[in-house]
């Protein structure tokens, strides 16, 4: 890598949006979904009976599968009912059912109204998938504007890939005037959640000096971070920080494990780092490597799910 300042626009060209946020885990659940027989009976008799709550956790219940044979045509039924009284949660989960087209036919300007209906009720996760469509175009006219309007919204509701993609428009200056430090600010937001993409995008700004001081030892810290999370961009850029030296100590064999890691996971970059730097090690380092790391045809059971693009170390030099 070379030691001069990097140009702007070598970064720049290199970042991407974070990601959709998915119907899934803590994301997109607002309560608890009781569990076991009786409690599945209770839920399902109050919501034959028009309890919006829990006609939204019944339905929820058939979306994931809990205690119910998964039936994402039943969710979307019990998901309509809830939103026809007012749940913003059930017209979230609608937007996202016709946004995929699980249960239904994939219908955009669908997706669009529910996602608006939960939007406007201040739903942070909606405001974001919401904010991704504009950006996006898809059953809307494609607005910069408007993607910004809604993932500032999502931002300050504390979400954090509303964070991480509103960072992403700063750094870009695109639907926002282009700043460096709002994306930093932005960016440390969403990494302070444990959000992993943001992590690696923090850490590159502190590797590049891009709206933040320089600072390899940050970079380093961050970049760990997501890492230890299984992201594998993270991965690939901390084992480059290991092979350069750069805010870790140098360390071949460290490099070598975590791109090793990377590689199991589908990327493709590490692979290569991983030859070049095999050509400056010994046998030994290697194995003791390998023995850290599992193979590159040992395939994480995560690969390439939810690997957002972004700006990366390796290829910034």
């Amino acid at each position: 890598m070379k030691s001069r300042t990097l140009a702007v626009g070598t970064l720049l060209s290199l970042v991407s949006f974070c990601s959709l946020v998915k119907m899934a885990g803590g994301q997109a659940n607002s309560g608890m979904i009781p569990s076991g027989r009786a409690e599945l009976a209770l839920v399902r008799t109050k919501a034959e009976g028009g309890d919006a709550t829990a006609q939204y956790l019944l339905g929820k219940r058939y979306m994931t599968g809990q205690g119910v044979a998964q039936d994402f045509k039943e969710a979307l039924k019990w998901f309509g009912a809830a939103a026809a009284q007012g749940s913003t949660d059930a017209e979230f989960s609608l937007g996202y059912l016709y946004e995929k087209g699980t249960g239904t036919s994939r219908d955009y300007r669908q997706a669009i109204a529910h996602y608006t209906a939960a939007a406007r009720q201040g739903h942070p996760i909606a405001e974001n998938n919401l904010g991704s469509m504009f950006e996006r175009g898809r059953g809307v006219s494609k607005s910069l504007d408007e993607a910004a309007r809604w993932f500032r919204n999502s931002a300050e509701h504390g979400n954090a890939v509303g964070q991480c993609n509103l960072a992403s428009l700063y750094l870009l200056g695109k639907g926002v005037r282009q700043d460096d430090s709002e994306a930093a600010r932005w960016f440390r937001a969403a990494s302070d959640q444990g959000f992993a993409p943001a992590q690696d995008n923090l850490a590159v700004m502190y590797y590049a000096g891009t709206g933040v001081p320089r600072n390899y030892i940050e970079a380093a810290k961050w970049v760990r971070r997501a890492a230890e999370q299984g992201y594998a961009r993270a991965q690939t850029d901390l084992g480059y920080l290991y092979e350069e030296g750069r805010g870790v100590s140098l360390d071949y064999v460290s490099a070598y494990m975590w791109y090793g890691f990377a590689s199991a996971r589908g990327d493709k970059r590490s692979r290569a780092r991983m030859n070049d730097l095999s050509r400056r090690m010994t046998k030994q380092q290697i194995a003791e490597a390998t023995s850290r790391a599992p193979g590159p045809t040992q395939q994480s059971a995560s690969n390439g799910n939810d690997q957002a693009p972004g700006a990366s170390f390796v290829e910034l030099h």
